[in-house]
């Protein structure tokens, strides 16, 4: 049975996302505050956690970032903080997806669905050193890359960029991390030559007879595989 974390200190809001998490069969575990969250989740090693931002004890961020540093538990973020160095942080810590207060719990419980599937599903791995996911494979030794097996022409950067999202399709990741993924040296790369690349990689994807449109732009965070 999923086993479902969640983690929020209004508690009409915790039995409401219980009560419709308990419909879809899944065990809950509530708490109330972030206190003891961390030290919980390593013993019991819950299968989802639902974490609201603010919280007394220990705030959503703190406990994502420590989580972090033993498990890959998946984690959805409740925020009613909507500025983008919230949710970029959020992310960046290792945080899954977020969800803006206030919410559907319909929403939430689909967002939880979505991530379980993903993760329960994870990029098949060819071979040491090989991603293969929505018909396009990369040899991250070889640096060198099909679609369908078309080979497509790409720069190492490129090849660094695309391994690091297919790695974890559907993880948003932030410009600044997909920078430090692709850029080995500490040159200085803006957020629009990010774009560029992704650019060209989905017009080169298209033009071998892939799907570009699986490198999905979020707005105001960064990109996906999906």
């Amino acid at each position: 049975m999923t086993h479902v974390l969640i983690v929020e200190d209004e508690p009409k809001i915790a039995e409401v996302l219980r009560a419709y998490c308990e419909r879809e069969s899944w065990r809950v575990s509530v708490h109330l505050d972030g206190a003891v969250t961390v030290e919980w989740i390593v013993a019991e090693q819950p299968d989802f956690v639902v974490l609201d931002l603010m919280l007394p004890g220990k705030d959503g961020l703190t406990i994502c970032k420590e989580v972090r540093r033993s498990s890959t538990v998946p984690i959805l973020m409740l925020t009613a903080r909507v500025d983008e160095i919230d949710r970029l942080l959020g992310l960046e810590l290792g945080a899954d997806d977020y969800v803006c207060k206030p919410f559907s719990p319909r929403e939430v419980v689909t967002r939880i669905r979505t991530i379980l599937r993903r993760v329960n599903q994870p990029p098949a791995r060819v071979a040491d050193g090989a991603l293969s996911y929505g018909g396009v494979e990369i040899d991250t030794d070889g640096y060198t890359c099909s679609t369908n097996g078309v080979r497509l022409d790409l720069t190492p950067v490129e090849v660094r960029i695309l391994a690091h999202l297919i790695a974890r399709p559907g993880r948003v990741y932030s410009r600044d991390a997909i920078i430090r993924a692709a850029w080995e040296d500490d040159r200085v790369v803006s957020d629009r030559t990010v774009d560029t690349h992704v650019k060209n990689l989905r017009r080169k994807i298209d033009n071998a007879g892939g799907q570009g449109e699986i490198i999905r732009s979020i707005y105001g965070v960064g990109y996906k595989i999906e």
